[in-house]
């Protein structure tokens, strides 16, 4: 058995022609949907990055226990289960969240990993002094304040790095993923994980996608917008989205040299390939740039999933209705090569709806740790904000106490408490910590915006832009909500926190 997972960051579903965007060209991306099932109602379910990718390896939510952060010593990754049961399994990333402190546990559980250096503000480039004032000039102060954002200066210094195509970083991931089906192609069970950080910002593509997508070269650079309300002109906000548009082109273009790869060496007829991101992104719809601190509206939430088994090449073209998240991937990956679902997985196998589409859940429920606790169940869409975002009562549950980028703070730490034994920590008890100010609790570092509790109506507007009235509705998704809370096994406060009321034991 052989799989391809190719996993991009912020593929936005309204970017493909597959599922009906028809602003950047993705010729590649609609081809294999040709050949695969395509999911129309899958959804995120932790986010951001890290979350996400816990969620992957693990099968089941982490946002209701912790915020971002590694893989726990009692989580049971899917990648290394399979690479111990003789699945070979290899990543190339440029995700360089991966080498940070928050996500410093998830690239060793594969049998091996080629890193790709200079994504976003990956420290790789030392300049002791940095051409600050030709920076200033190169790029556009309303999304680059130089050098007050230590974030931004370290990106610029990275692009004086990247000037080739061949260069750029999602280029040499699908280089190492072909390098690796060069050697290994004609071998058998293995898993190949082809992940990119592309299209997520800044949107910086190699030329020719850049002028393709209509990129004003003649100004200063706009392609990395903060996260918040859409406050610039027309000029600026088309030139945002066109530098999107370049990167997802490069995307779609080297997507398909994998495509290419797989039609000359017969590849379809024995290696399946699954295509998916991780959550999406605003970009200026509904008048908000980003992710994670406005609502999860569906541009952020519910993504695009593609998958080809040889085993299922019938059913190419296929569209699948059931309802699916992220947390499915990992049963999935298990199931494909012949393993059944660890007893903590919460996820279901996606194979069998290949061929039918069948329910695998009543409701899905997504979010960030510490927002809203938001739920679907295809139809309708509800957001639901605790009455005190702010209030005390929020803990981490975890062993391994470090954020995206730093450890837990002392300030933080002083006032942890040996947690209990959740159904997914082997019998350990983690600690129990609080989310404080002078750690990084989301509502309390940059805040969340709009914190409105909001019912919508997909069938009727699927845009978002008409909250509804309907009570009784609000009320049976909140009843099957509090469900998966059971399932999943949340502390105490979480209920409290969403003035919830626990099921009867």
């Amino acid at each position: 058995m052989k799989l391809i997972y190719v996993l991009f960051d912020s593929l936005v579903r309204n970017a493909l022609g597959a599922y009906g965007g028809r602003w950047i060209p993705t010729p590649n991306f609609d081809r294999f949907a040709a050949r695969a099932v395509t999911f129309d109602n899958h959804w995120v379910g932790s986010l951001p990055c890290m979350p996400a990718r816990r969620e992957m390896h693990t099968g089941r939510y982490n946002f209701l226990h912790r915020g971002w952060g590694p893989l726990e010593p009692f989580d049971r990754s899917v990648f290394e289960r399979l690479g111990r049961e003789g699945v070979y399994t290899h990543l190339v990333s440029d995700h360089f969240h991966y080498f940070e402190d928050g996500g410093a546990t998830y690239h060793q559980r594969y049998a091996s990993w080629d890193f790709i250096r200079g994504q976003e503000n990956d420290k790789w480039k030392a300049m002791v002094e940095p051409p600050i004032e030709r920076f200033k000039k190169m790029y556009d102060p309303r999304n680059y304040t130089l050098p007050e954002d230590r974030k931004r200066m370290m990106h610029c210094i990275t692009r004086e790095f990247v000037k080739d195509e061949a260069d750029f970083p999602c280029v040499k991931c699908f280089r190492g993923g072909l390098e690796f089906l060069d050697q290994n192609r004609t071998a058998n069970d293995w898993l190949l994980q082809i992940e990119c950080f592309d299209p997520h910002e800044p949107f910086y593509a190699p030329e020719r996608f850049r002028t393709a997508a209509g990129v004003d070269e003649s100004h200063p650079v706009l392609d990395w917008p903060r996260y918040d309300a859409v406050v610039e002109d027309v000029y600026a906000c088309e030139q945002m989205r066109a530098n999107f548009a370049g990167l997802v082109r490069m995307c779609d273009h080297y997507f398909g040299e994998l495509l290419d790869y797989m039609d000359r060496h017969a590849m379809w007829e024995d290696t399946a390939l699954v295509l998916t991101t991780d959550h999406g992104f605003l970009l200026s719809e509904h008048d908000w740039w980003g992710k994670c601190r406005m609502p999860f509206y569906n541009e952020v939430a519910h993504i695009p999933l593609m998958v080809y088994t040889p085993g299922a090449a019938a059913q190419a073209g296929r569209r699948c209705t059931s309802l699916t998240q992220t947390i499915d991937l990992a049963p999935t990956l298990l199931d494909y090569f012949g393993r059944g679902p660890d007893a903590e997985i919460t996820g279901a196998s996606l194979l069998p709806l290949l061929a039918h589409d069948e329910a695998l859940r009543d409701v899905a429920l997504y979010g960030i740790f510490g927002g809203s606790l938001n739920v679907t169940d295809g139809r309708y869409t509800y957001f639901h904000y605790p009455r005190d975002l702010s209030g005390d009562g929020l803990y981490e549950y975890t062993l391994m106490p470090t954020h995206m980028n730093r450890m837990f703070p002392v300030e933080q730490l002083r006032g942890l408490a040996l947690g209990r034994a959740f159904d997914f920590t082997q019998g350990v008890r983690p600690l129990r910590i609080p989310a404080l100010r002078e750690g990084e609790r989301p509502e309390l570092n940059g805040g969340f915006l709009d914190t409105r509790s909001m019912l919508f109506d997909l069938r009727d507007d699927y845009a978002q832009n008409r909250p509804i009235d309907a009570p009784e509705v609000v009320a049976r998704l909140k009843a099957a909500a509090t469900a998966v809370l059971a399932r999943h096994d949340v502390p105490a406060e979480v209920y409290e926190r969403y003035v919830l009321e626990p099921l009867a034991d």
